[in-house]
């Protein structure tokens, strides 16, 4: 079955009242969630609560979920982000007034990254990409699914995946350092 019919046969269940929709909603979508939100909360704990509270508002709030206007998982992940985001401003993680700037810096530092990216519309320099990078990129950095949920969502083995998000990451990194050129220039 294709990801749109799994997709919507979660949504009947769910319209339905069918606690068996929310299973599946859960089994399907969690990890990809958790990744995501454990990039917001940088606390595993708070994150799992976080995803917790996902799938209770996903589950009282699913008359909202229109999808004419996105796909299930895009629904999801907006709500995930926002009620981490909450959590985030709740949670003081040992600073008085930490705010979610700091933690997005924070974020990039642990994961070693040597650019400073302010002022850069990231998704917009994506767009230079070819149409297989885009989507990987999308999938994977925006979205929070993992190089494994990405292959088997795609169709395409775990290898080829990678290779592909390597040779994107490269691409990103020259359209960067051409922008940065540019930009001296001026």
């Amino acid at each position: 079955m294709s990801q749109a019919g799994d997709d919507d046969a979660i949504i009947a269940l769910i319209r339905d009242q069918n606690t068996n929709g929310l299973s599946l909603l859960y089994d399907k979508y969690a990890d990809a969630l958790l990744g995501a939100i454990i990039r917001i909360t940088q606390a595993q704990e708070i994150a799992e609560e976080v995803l917790q509270d996902t799938f209770s508002k996903a589950w009282r709030s699913f008359e909202q979920y229109d999808a004419s206007k996105g796909r299930l998982f895009t629904w999801l992940i907006n709500i995930a982000r926002n009620t981490a985001i909450d959590a985030t401003r709740k949670k003081s993680f040992g600073q008085h007034h930490q705010n979610l700037e700091d933690n997005v810096h924070n974020i990039d530092l642990q994961q070693h990254t040597s650019m400073q990216l302010d002022g850069l519309d990231l998704k917009r320099l994506t767009k230079r990409l070819a149409p297989e990078h885009q989507e990987l990129i999308e999938l994977i950095y925006f979205q929070g699914y993992t190089h494994t949920e990405t292959a088997e969502y795609l169709n395409l083995p775990l290898g080829t995946v990678k290779t592909r998000v390597r040779s994107a990451i490269t691409k990103l990194k020259e359209l960067f350092l051409t922008l940065i050129l540019i930009s001296t220039w001026i």
